[in-house]
């Protein structure tokens, strides 16, 4: 049984306020029905990824599997709680706003046996050439995405640490990159093959298969397995591997997102 953990409380920031993403922006992100710029899903995730870390260390970075659910926005300043209990012999997450409203829920595990992946089933693609602006074309389901290759080494790692507030000592101690870093990759898939409009990633779910160092030069292989339409908005779902210096699986993700919310797709 795992044992139950205090809530981490975060100050959330919008890491993204000056993005290519305008839901990230107050005035954008009202004209959709938010109170204001949207913190990235993907910064949310990095907060849920907190309480496991704590609870199983380096175990957790070589073979966890998270799942998130973004219900409700969270916003830039609020001070929300990523409150983790006992699940079988995992934990159950959930953020909580200022008023205990939840605004994400999860869960995470350790993967007692990890899954084979074989890195031939996830062909090398790049980035297209040229990126257009979205369309239902842009994400054709079946076809591959690439992104474009990077690392976190020296300041961009500590600058990602505390744009997600996050003060674990395992990273900086061992050299290691925050799995929230890979959650951003996933980002990447959409934003390195569409200009975007406004957009909203809605869920993630995450199969970690080894620590990743700061130093590792990383790309997503992606595919997308969907692109459908639902209650006005258009959704994209990917299946990607994400691979350390062109050898090394790091992680098996599979991510959803609104890349036409409703009032864009009707436009």
């Amino acid at each position: 049984m795992t044992a139950q953990l205090e809530a981490y409380r975060v100050e959330a920031f919008n890491t993204a306020k000056a993005s290519e993403n305008k839901m990230h922006d107050d005035s954008v992100a009202q004209k959709f029905g938010f109170s204001g710029g949207l913190v990235p899903g993907v910064d949310v995730l990095a907060y849920m990824i907190h309480p496991p870390v704590a609870q199983w260390g380096r175990d957790f970075l070589e073979r966890g599997l998270i799942e998130a659910r973004f219900t409700r926005p969270v916003y830039d300043g609020e001070t929300v709680d990523v409150i983790a209990e006992p699940m079988g012999e995992g934990l159950s997450l959930r953020v909580a706003g200022p008023g205990g409203d939840v605004r994400a829920t999860g869960t995470a595990s350790l993967t007692a046996k990890l899954p084979k992946v074989v890195l031939a089933n996830f062909p090398v693609t790049a980035p297209v050439e040229a990126r257009l602006p979205v369309h239902p074309g842009s994400f054709v389901q079946g076809h591959w995405l690439g992104t474009i290759p990077r690392n976190w080494a020296g300041q961009a790692g500590l600058d990602y640490l505390a744009e997600v507030r996050e003060a674990g000592p395992i990273y900086g101690r061992e050299g290691l990159v925050h799995p929230g870093v890979l959650q951003r990759i996933m980002n990447k898939v959409l934003v390195d093959n569409a200009i975007l409009g406004p957009w909203i990633h809605v869920g993630s779910t995450m199969q970690l298969l080894a620590a990743a160092r700061s130093d590792d030069e990383l790309v997503a292989r992606a595919r997308v397995t969907a692109n459908y339409e639902k209650k006005g908005h258009r959704f994209v779902e990917l299946d990607a591997l994400i691979v350390a210096n062109g050898i090394t699986p790091v992680a098996h993700c599979q991510h959803v997102a609104i890349y036409q919310p409703r009032e864009v797709a009707a436009a």
